[in-house]
């Protein structure tokens, strides 16, 4: 019993965890609403975190589970699914003629592997282990993109010494979460949820790493604000020329 109830409280945890890394990007979208231009944000992070929540969504259902024994998983990733689609709608709406065609680049193929994923599972693979192993093994691609993706801001951010667009608070709930699951993973002694995190884990350490050797070296453009996804503190920030035709920003 004393296992259960510390893999059931790991999962709590885990679950709390992934909902302040789901509920993080929320100041950036009410930017992008505010400013109505999505401006040097990507929209990878956001589409690889909905095809990880959906796939782990399908992994907790019980066509893929036996019964019940992953609901935490389906609890959480549901309602990431609906959260990223949001994000991720927002994103079209306000992005350039450019930023709209990435997004379709990045989206039909991930929707693709999202239905491909779940007929195969389905119709494919007739028990419960055949199942887990094949949508696990996607799983494990996309739940290692979803804790990778910000590092597609990392070039910038090492060129311009500035991580306002690589949030940290993206990257710290990244972190965390992927050590909560790996941790239920292990609880569960299923490979398949811990091996994506041990993974994520320390993919995690280096976005927190890069963001204290830059968080004081960029150069900022905004008026007073708080923002969670930068540094949580309130700033007098003043107004400067121009770099490379970005104001400043990455």
């Amino acid at each position: 019993m004393g296992g259960y109830a510390l893999h059931l409280a790991v999962g709590i945890m885990g679950n709390a965890t992934s909902l302040l890394l789901f509920a993080a990007p929320i100041l950036t979208f009410k930017r992008v609403i505010r400013k109505r231009s999505t401006e040097e944000y990507s929209c990878v992070p956001y589409i690889v975190a909905l095809f990880n929540c959906f796939l782990y969504t399908w992994y907790g259902l019980p066509v893929v589970s036996n019964k019940w024994e992953n609901f935490p998983l389906v609890t959480i990733n549901g309602l990431g699914v609906l959260m990223e689609s949001t994000f991720i709608f927002i994103y079209f709406w306000f992005a350039s003629a450019k930023g709209k065609k990435v997004v379709a680049l990045v989206a039909v193929p991930v929707i693709t592997a999202i239905c491909i994923t779940a007929l195969v599972s389905t119709f494919a693979f007739h028990s419960h282990r055949q199942r887990k192993v094949f949508v696990g093994s996607v799983g494990l691609v996309a739940c290692v993109g979803m804790y990778g993706s910000p590092l597609v801001a990392a070039n910038k951010v090492m060129k311009t010494k500035s991580v306002e667009f690589m949030p940290f608070y993206l990257s710290l709930f990244s972190f965390l979460a992927s050590l909560l699951w790996m941790t239920y993973g292990l609880l569960s002694h299923d490979l398949f949820l811990t091996c994506p995190n041990l993974i994520g884990c320390p993919l995690g350490i280096f976005q927190l790493m890069l963001y204290f050797m830059y968080r004081k070296k960029g150069i900022k453009a905004e008026p007073i604000k708080m923002d969670i996804e930068s540094n949580g503190s309130v700033e007098l920030k003043t107004p400067q020329p121009a770099i490379n035709g970005t104001n400043g920003k990455i």
